[in-house]
Formats: structure tokens, sequence, C-alpha cells
């Protein structure tokens, strides 16, 4: 049985955790180190099978919680050299990686793809496991060739459908933000989201709507432009739905 973990996803903090038998790994630690092993208890996660923490990218909600998640658990943190250098995690194990050099983390074997962000170096990972491919991709402002093709295979993509674009032109954001989250190094939008999933359509492929921003959209909104966009029934589209909801994926 292969599980994923959501454990948050937003613009308060990101983290998900991948467990396969007794080999779990993390994939970013947004949040505070206590409001990490917090929600791992709630959803019953043992600590003690996290062997490494995947890092993205730099950005705070990507990597606050990063340093002493590492420490307490007593595991590497595993990013390619750049987004180590940019994410000043304290004293930790390094572990180097390389963009679209895949490695293996016990039965896990794991790609790290190319995004396009305002980072220094972002990466999509996709994981392989008991012939099962896990896309977690979030954080680009426009669907990268490696990030889409591995789409296409994937049995659970957890993709970012970041903001709706009525909302992000009349919201609270100055115009300079605005137009970063808007570009091609900002984030995806629930139509580029949807775009994306139609044209790699796939009918036995699970959906988790991720990143969903806390003030240009809205869960039921992005399920629903999906949703009309690709065809996919609404009930077949899942996301977090308020601030401390989680999700356990089964493979």
């Amino acid at each position: 049985m292969i599980e994923v973990h959501v454990l948050a996803s937003g613009s308060d903090g990101n983290c998900t955790v991948v467990v396969c038998d007794d080999h779990a790994i993390m994939i970013d630690a947004g949040l505070s180190g206590k409001k990490i092993t917090a929600l791992m208890n709630t959803n019953g996660l043992d600590a003690s099978l996290v062997k490494s923490l995947l890092i993205t990218h730099e950005h705070s909600d990507h990597v606050s919680g990063a340093g002493i998640m590492a420490r307490k658990l007593n595991i590497p943190v595993q990013c390619n050299e750049r987004t180590y250098v940019s994410s000043y995690l304290g004293n930790v194990v390094f572990s180097k990686i390389e963009t679209l050099c895949g490695f293996d983390s016990g039965p896990m074997k794991i790609t790290p793809l190319p995004t396009s962000h305002n980072a220094s170096e972002p990466n999509a990972f996709l994981i392989s496991v008991d012939g099962k491919k896990i896309l977690i991709a979030t954080d680009t402002g426009k669907m990268t060739p490696e990030v889409e093709s591995s789409l296409c295979d994937a049995d659970l993509a957890v993709l970012e459908s970041n903001y709706d674009k009525h909302m992000l032109a009349t919201g609270p954001y100055p115009p300079m933000l605005k137009r970063l989250v808007g570009s091609d190094i900002g984030h995806l939008s629930n139509v580029d989201c949807a775009e994306s999933l139609k044209r790699t359509m796939n009918d036995n492929r699970k959906i988790f709507l991720a990143h969903i921003s806390r003030n240009n959209n809205t869960p039921d909104i992005a399920r629903e432009t999906v949703s009309e966009i690709t065809g996919i029934k609404r009930a077949k589209i899942d996301c977090l739905e308020f601030k401390g909801d989680t999700r356990i994926i089964k493979l």
C-alpha cells in the first residue's frame, strides 16, 4: 500500500509525506516543526519511517520548518545545491541531488523535474514505486515539458491550481505582485491546471489540486473550473477544503 499524506498545501505552508511499507519521505516543510509533528500524529504517521526531507525550492512556505524537522527526525535534506544554498537551513545533513537525475530512496525511484518559478532552481518530483507513479508539482508559472510529460503517466497528480484569474485581477495584491503571480515564473491558474490535465487526459489518474491561494482562489472555484474544462466530475477532484485540513490518498 502506498499512502500520500498531504499535511498542508497552500499559502500558509506546504508539506507532504509519501509512505510505502516501512519507508517514507517528506516533501517540503513549510510550517513550524511543532505544527508538522502535530499533523503527523493526527494522521497516524510514524515519524521513524521518514528517511529524508526533499525540498522543492527555498521559499518560506516550503522550508520554514525544514531545518528543525531534519534535525528532529535526524534525516538528510535532499535538494539541488542552489536550493540548499538559498534555504538557510542551519546545521543539517545535506544530500545533493540534481535536476533530471533520478535517485533511489528505499523502494522509491525519485526524479526531480524542472519547474518555472521565481526561485533558484525549483523542482517538482516524480515518485515511482511498486509500479505506481506520483507527480507532486507546485509553484510553477507554466507547465514545463518535463512536468507535463510526467503528468501523462501519473497515477496520482498533486498539481498546483493556485489562483482564479478574476480573483487575482480584482484582489488585494499590489500590481507588481499580481503580474508576478500571473507570469511564467509565478503560479498555475485554475485554467492552466485544467488545460494541462485535459491535454494529458488519463481516466485512471487521481487528481489533487494543490497550493490553492488563500487570497485569490477558493477550493470550490478551483474544483468547479477544473471540472468544467476537463469534463471530470467534481467528486473525482480532491483538494484541502480549509486551514488545518489534511488528506490521505491511497494507491
